[in-house]
């Protein structure tokens, strides 16, 4: 006899997510969107560009890559990838790409999150607008860090108590294997 698959339950849900048990996994769901996308952008000198935010749930500042969410405005749903990540270069950091190539989709954290993200490099730069974000929720710095130089001012980032997300690093080996 074949097993009934369990019914997936909502435990509860907000604005942004939704709490979710299926066959008694708990995890988080975005009711908001169709995917993230991470930014990895180089200038035409050699620059990484990276952004720093203070992140309620960890509760220290954070280095990372400009990143957002696809489709999360009424009026981007159907959004494709590139264009979330065109948009969000340049809330996030006032540049914007000529050019954005995929490199990977992965889980964010597949134990907790059904998230997706989609990692993309940008390049092809233009300066158009200041960055930061695009509302009082968004206090956001951009860092434009020659590569040579990225992995002693990572450790001094650290050292200041920030914390610098993984991707970082794994952006670091895809510019180094991946990319030309």
């Amino acid at each position: 006899m074949l097993k009934k698959k369990a019914a997936l339950q909502t435990i509860t849900q907000g604005r942004f997510l939704r709490l979710v048990v299926h066959e008694g996994w708990e995890y988080v769901e975005r009711v908001n969107c169709s995917g993230a996308v991470i930014i990895m952008a180089k200038t035409d000198d050699d620059k990484l560009i990276l952004v720093e935010q203070f992140r309620r749930p960890v509760g220290k500042f954070t280095i990372g890559f400009p990143a957002g969410l696809v489709g999360d405005d009424r009026g981007q749903r159907g959004e494709s990838f590139t264009a979330a990540a065109r948009r969000e270069m340049v809330e996030e950091t006032g540049y914007l790409p000529s050019k954005i190539t995929k490199l990977i989709t992965g889980p964010v954290s597949s134990g907790m999150s059904r998230d997706l993200f989609t990692m993309v490099y940008a390049s092809g730069l233009k300066k158009v607008s200041p960055g930061g974000g695009v509302d009082e929720h968004e206090n956001i710095r951009v860092h434009e860090i020659p590569l040579k130089g990225i992995d002693g001012w990572l450790k001094k980032q650290e050292k200041r108590g920030r914390l610098v997300g993984p991707n970082v690093y794994a952006g670091l080996y895809f510019l180094e294997k991946w990319v030309k």
